[in-house]
């Protein structure tokens, strides 16, 4: 069984007992995070979408909040002596899909 979730702007496909980095949730480590947001879900080669998923649930446990890896941005203007770098870290929340509710 699997589910399509959709937060922070993105869509994931998760499954009970996988471990997702989603885009910062503000919530502390260890909490429970419920995402509401059910776009589809698969049972038993059914797949279900729109009204039939509209009561689903899927439900986490947060296991960090950090940054990812720094990401260089070089800016370079040709013949005008004009450079820049800038770095950037994005922060993720990393969570453990618990249960699927449908």
């Amino acid at each position: 069984m699997y589910a399509v979730i959709a937060t922070g702007g993105k869509q994931y496909k998760v499954a009970e007992g996988d471990i997702i980095r989603v885009e910062k949730l503000g919530a502390e480590d260890g909490a429970k995070v419920v995402f509401e947001n059910v776009i589809a879900i698969s049972n038993d080669n059914d797949v279900l979408v729109g009204d039939k998923v509209a009561n689903s649930r899927v439900e986490a446990t947060v296991l960090k909040t950090a940054k990812a890896k720094k990401v260089t941005v070089y800016k370079y203007k040709p013949k005008k002596g004009h450079h820049k770098k800038n770095g950037h870290r994005q922060p993720f929340t990393e969570v453990k899909i618990e249960a699927i509710n449908a």
